[in-house]
């Protein structure tokens, strides 16, 4: 079993005892994700802590997204309801990138790209780059965050 969910249970059984029930609503949603996560394909099967730390972060970005909504619409309770739940989830996924990280990452990946073409990539190679990128940066950036930076490093 995938040492993350374990961990997801472990966690859940002590909010429950806890009483805690923001932490136990939002570790159910977690794990009801992973296991729908599971049983979606052509067969079940068993996903590695990789696996369900990206479904984690589906759902971090999903709570972000929506906090973002209802703070638009003047629902700050709302807001600051799924604002806890993504806090919750953060504590299960590692700690983000800042800029200058990222930067140097992308960096990385465009000396990367740049020693296998002989050139130096331009836009018309963005894929490569960004292939490239994510590969570093392994989930502790957004993809869109990753984007704008391997963009900026291209353009300049």
């Amino acid at each position: 079993m995938a040492q993350l969910k374990d961990r997801l249970r472990t966690d859940l059984s002590a909010a429950m005892k806890a009483r805690d029930t923001t932490v136990v609503a939002t570790l159910r949603m977690a794990l009801s994700a992973v296991t729908n996560a599971e049983v979606a394909g052509s067969s079940a099967r068993e996903l590695s802590d990789e696996e369900v730390r990206a479904v984690l972060a589906r759902e971090a970005k999903k709570r972000r997204e929506a906090a973002e909504a209802f703070a638009g619409a003047g629902r700050d309770a709302l807001a600051a309801q799924e604002r806890t739940e993504g806090d919750v989830l953060a504590a299960y996924l590692p700690a983000q990138l800042d800029d200058a990280e990222l930067a140097c990452l992308v960096d990385d990946a465009v000396a990367e790209v740049t020693a296998a073409l002989g050139e130096r990539p331009g836009q018309r190679q963005l894929g490569q780059v960004m292939k490239a990128a994510t590969a570093k940066t392994a989930g502790r950036a957004e993809g869109a965050r990753v984007a704008v930076a391997v963009r900026a490093a291209l353009a300049g």
